[in-house]
């Protein structure tokens, strides 16, 4: 019904988070109607990210850079290492101006489902950082998911012992979510991480 450069352009793009079979076709044929304003621009986009684009060799994140623009900016807080599970939580993050702090990435979660043990996780540059001296907090920023919860707990024993407080972020009501619509999980740990008012 279509070409063999269609199909396969339809196949990887079914491939990326979101995007489903259906979608991906919606996505080619909007490519292919918009060939010289989108469809070249991207292709020359994807082929020059693939050739810039590196890993730091600090703090695991993306970037043309090594180290990244973010280990490179001397205003940022040494004392300070906000963890996070993949490179989206840390754009979130800065999205959000959370933190002033660096980051570090660990590339996935522990998981004995899927065979991720810490030995696959970014663990070791963690504790190399931490025992520099100049980090004095870390900060546990994993999702608030069975395996989020479990490397966290990991990383904190790891790092007892130290002289590096470990802090975990609050997790419960968001900011304006009503109470009626909120999972009992949800509930429950506001209720357990309350503070003073």
């Amino acid at each position: 019904m279509i070409g063999p450069e269609i199909e396969t352009l339809i196949n990887l793009l079914s491939r990326m988070p979101g995007l489903g079979p259906r979608s991906a076709r919606r996505a080619v044929l909007h490519l292919v109607r918009k060939r010289e304003s989108l469809l070249l621009p991207l292709a020359d986009a994807l082929q020059t990210a693939r050739e810039s684009i590196v890993t730091c060799s600090t703090c695991g994140a993306i970037d043309t850079t090594d180290p990244c623009t973010i280990c490179a900016d001397p205003r940022r807080d040494d004392s300070v290492i906000c963890v996070v599970e993949d490179v989206g939580d840390l754009w979130a993050l800065e999205r959000a101006k959370a933190t002033k702090g660096r980051y570090h990435v660990l590339g996935g979660v522990l998981s004995a489902l899927d065979g991720v043990g810490p030995e696959d996780l970014s663990l070791a540059g963690l504790k190399t950082r931490c025992n520099t001296g100049l980090v004095k907090e870390v900060i546990l920023a994993t999702n608030a998911t069975v395996e989020g919860q479990s490397t966290a707990h990991y990383i904190m024993d790891m790092l007892k012992g130290s002289d590096v407080t470990v802090s975990r972020l609050a997790h419960g009501v968001p900011v304006g979510g009503e109470l009626d619509y909120l999972d009992d999980g949800t509930l429950a740990e506001a209720m357990k991480s309350r503070t003073e008012f």
